[in-house]
């Protein structure tokens, strides 16, 4: 155990001090957080500044309830979102006033103008004419500002109060909430399921990839320049393999602590959520089983080829499985207890991904936790055994890649 140990230990320090690793450390998050939080930020802008916009009434009846509605509309400093410039003035033509409108506009004395053409409360038409290209969120805001006025107008016509009409044809939005235990009871929102399911996915299997790619790469380069040969005249190939897998797990840890502290700065400064860290145990748990099978694999993977070109062709294999629970994330968000998601549960390569997902968009049978930890013990082992026949043969074999038959005989043999 202590030649394995000096194995790990220069594994480790060998890994931790290559570019890859100090850029996927870093890369990594930064990328899927980026992923995360640009759309947001790039979504429904809003100035900080409050706007001018001109108002062409042509009934006279709308401008001052316009004014006095779009008051409630504020900047992120709480200032005035709008200042409306009244553009129709008495005895003038509606050419001239359009005319002038549109130089306002172009010259930029104001963002735009809202054209309103009436008959009177029954027979309108509105149209905002502007410059800029980039006006889609104030558009919203001022068709519901006007949209608010006419109705109030005409239901004033009618007799009757706008107020009490709005109370009673509010919409009440109906509130998406799963009960399961007492202790369990979380209001499903998807920025939340987001964070904690699909990034927890991504996280795996990026290090899987990164880390098990960084392993192949350095056993097709002790192979190819002897220097396993003379490792394995220092140690055996079990010692040599336990080693490889320690060193390995080691850097995986050291990442998910630093991705940890990463997520729990962005927590403190209110990134993320905190709920991103429910359920934290058991997806631990599962996201080290997963690790640990698919290193097992690597290192069979890795122990039998020679060159990268080899290696990119199987793991390419293994990309595709591990890439398959994050297509699903979004239809087994809207339907957690298909038959689909439930027979990927018992299958050992997607356990760890399917279950990191379970555990976030709904309540697990605790008979379910049971099983598929069980199940992904097992395939562990099995696929460590497996990987220690084959790395003691495979490690020391060179030229052409072993087939199928002569895996399998590797296999048996005691």
């Amino acid at each position: 155990m202590k030649k394995a140990l000096i194995v790990a230990k220069w594994e480790f320090i060998e890994k931790v001090k290559t570019k890859t690793f100090v850029i996927s450390l870093i890369l990594t998050p930064a990328i899927i957080i980026s992923f995360a939080i640009i759309p947001t930020l790039l979504s429904n802008p809003q100035n900080s500044s409050t706007q001018a916009i001109g108002v062409i009434d042509t009934s006279g009846h709308y401008f001052q309830p316009l004014e006095k509605v779009i008051e409630k509309y504020k900047t992120k400093n709480n200032q005035p979102r709008f200042l409306l410039v009244n553009l129709a003035g008495k005895g003038k033509n509606i050419n001239e006033i359009l005319k002038t409108a549109n130089i306002y506009t172009v010259t930029g004395r104001i963002e735009g103008y809202l054209l309103i053409n009436s008959g009177g409360t029954d027979s309108v038409n509105a149209e905002f004419r502007h410059k800029s290209t980039d006006l889609s969120n104030d558009l919203g805001t001022l068709e519901n500002a006007f949209n608010e006025v006419r109705i109030d107008l005409a239901l004033s016509k009618e007799g009757i109060n706008y107020k009490q009409m709005k109370t009673i044809s509010s919409i009440v939005d109906i509130k998406n909430i799963e009960v399961g235990n007492e202790e369990n009871i979380m209001q499903s929102h998807f920025l939340i399921l987001f964070f904690t399911s699909f990034i927890y996915i991504i996280l795996l299997m990026m290090m899987i990839l990164s880390s098990g790619g960084m392993l192949i790469r350095s056993l097709i380069e002790e192979k190819s320049n002897r220097l396993i040969e003379i490792l394995v005249s220092s140690c055996s190939p079990d010692e040599l393999l336990t080693g490889k897998v320690i060193g390995l797990s080691s850097l995986g840890i050291t990442q998910v602590l630093i991705w940890t502290l990463i997520g729990l700065l962005l927590v403190v400064f209110q990134v993320i959520p905190s709920q991103v860290f429910n359920n934290i145990v058991p997806i631990l748990v599962y996201f080290a089983l997963g690790f640990i099978f698919y290193t097992s694999i690597f290192v069979g993977v890795g122990s039998i080829v020679t060159t990268e070109q080899e290696a990119q062709q199987i793991t390419s294999y293994l990309s595709l499985v591990l890439v398959l629970p994050i297509v699903l994330t979004i239809p087994a968000m809207e339907n957690p207890g298909s038959i689909l998601v439930q027979i990927l549960s018992y299958i050992p390569f997607t356990i760890p991904s399917i279950m990191i997902l379970r555990f976030n968009i709904g309540t697990v049978p605790n008979l379910d936790i049971i099983t598929t930890s069980i199940v992904m013990v097992i395939s562990t082992y099995l696929s460590v055994s497996i990987a220690a026949k084959i790395f003691r043969i495979g490690v020391l074999s060179y030229g052409k890649r072993p087939s199928v038959k002569e895996l399998i005989s590797w296999i048996k043999e005691e």
